[in-house]
């Protein structure tokens, strides 16, 4: 089971410097957040998706299906329901908060797309050294690198044990989703006790190779801006100005909503 989020391809994205990834997920995320609509929103997202088509990368939107779907249908329903307008749709749900409630589930999960199309085509070491060539603190992006690199070895570890579970008898897939729910449980104990083994080597290793002995230091790896990085930023800045002058414009929201 390959439990790291990164795809090797050989693609103009993934030769990228990793500044420029990092802008380009950033500015998906501001594009996202001006508008209200779904309409609008819909066309952030189209935009997230040519990039993942570009980076074939959108496989790996398969590995969270349920997740988007489930935070779709649950933020529709939920903001839709806790928000209100004039105009009345199906139940106690008007259209105006529908709408309000599709938008806000759309740009959950084109958030969540856009962060995944930037870990499937970024490496740990490209995040730090990006990160650190930006002005953050080594430190913070080491520790981001670590947690990053923790939640595939920990699902890796929960693997193992279901299966060695399975091995002895243990019935995880019967059942409604409360009763796997229940019998997964005791799982908890054994995956938590093994990271926590882990992460005591993990910072004796560390502590063995002298991390932070010395305030600065060198990299490895050598990244640069190239031509298509500026051609990428450029049509960033260029999908931005006029998003945020729209958005200046108080167009892309919901005319009637009330409540919100």
């Amino acid at each position: 089971m390959d439990t790291y989020l990164y795809l090797d391809r050989n693609t103009i994205v993934h030769r990228l410097d990793p500044r420029t990834k990092i802008f380009l997920m950033v500015g998906s995320f501001v594009m996202t957040l001006l508008f209200m609509h779904p309409a609008w929103v819909a066309m952030a997202l189209a935009v997230v998706l040519i990039h993942g088509a570009v980076s074939k990368s959108l496989s790996n939107l398969k590995r969270i299906w349920w997740i988007l779907f489930m935070l779709f249908t649950m933020g529709t329903i939920l903001w839709a329901l806790f928000s209100s307008g004039p105009t009345p749709f199906v139940g106690p749900i008007e259209w105006e908060a529908f709408l309000f409630g599709l938008g806000n589930a759309l740009r959950i999960d084109t958030m969540i797309i856009a962060g995944m199309i930037f870990l499937s085509t970024t490496k740990n070491e490209e995040i730090v050294l990006g990160m650190v060539k930006l002005g953050v603190p080594y430190r913070f992006g080491f520790a981001l690198s670590t947690a990053l690199r923790l939640v595939p070895t920990i699902n890796a570890t929960v693997y193992t044990i279901s299966q060695a579970q399975r091995s002895r008898g243990l019935d995880l897939d019967s059942g409604n989703a409360i009763v796997r729910l229940k019998k997964n449980i005791p799982l908890v104990v054994p995956a938590f006790l093994s990271t926590i083994r882990s992460t005591n080597v993990f910072g004796m290793a560390l502590d063995s190779k002298g991390f932070g002995a010395r305030p600065t230091r060198t990299n490895y790896m050598r990244v640069g801006f190239h031509t298509a990085d500026w051609v990428f930023l450029a049509i960033m800045v260029g999908l931005l100005i006029p998003g945020i002058y729209l958005w200046a414009m108080k167009l892309g929201r919901i005319p009637g909503l009330t409540k919100f």
